[in-house]
């Protein structure tokens, strides 16, 4: 179950080291700011500073959680450390989902692939 675990914080890191690319490198195009539901190059520049710390946050638990993946599969204490960082991590992730959802109905969509695989490596991490 472990494996399955670390494969979905993976998955979970991955999609936030896509959401800190699009938040804190890539804002400024008209594509990636109104995914975000962003309708104007004006308001998309007001909300950058926004968007570039919240992508450096998104980047900081991905971190977190690959290193928990990588001292998973190792022996002893790592695996406990591991197992430690890939809860917490994924914890994060699953709230933040949970507080998108909570935004409107608009955002529902962003709110599941943010949640899902966070919350499947949280239940599968603490059930091993």
């Amino acid at each position: 179950m472990l494996i399955a675990a670390q494969i979905f914080a993976a998955l979970a890191a991955v999609l936030h080291i896509v959401f800190f690319v699009f938040e804190s490198v890539l804002w400024s195009n008209p594509a990636v700011y109104r995914r975000f539901g962003i309708a104007s190059q004006g308001q998309a520049d007001t909300i950058r500073p926004m968007a570039y710390n919240q992508g450096f946050y998104n980047l900081a638990l991905a971190i977190g959680v690959l290193v928990g993946v990588v001292l998973a599969g190792m022996d002893g204490d790592q695996v406990v450390i591991g197992k430690t960082l890939i809860i917490f991590g994924t914890g994060c992730m699953a709230v933040a989902g949970v507080v998108l959802a909570s935004t409107g109905a608009a955002y529902l969509r962003a709110a599941a692939i943010q949640f899902l695989p966070a919350a499947v490596a949280l239940i599968l991490t603490a059930a091993s």
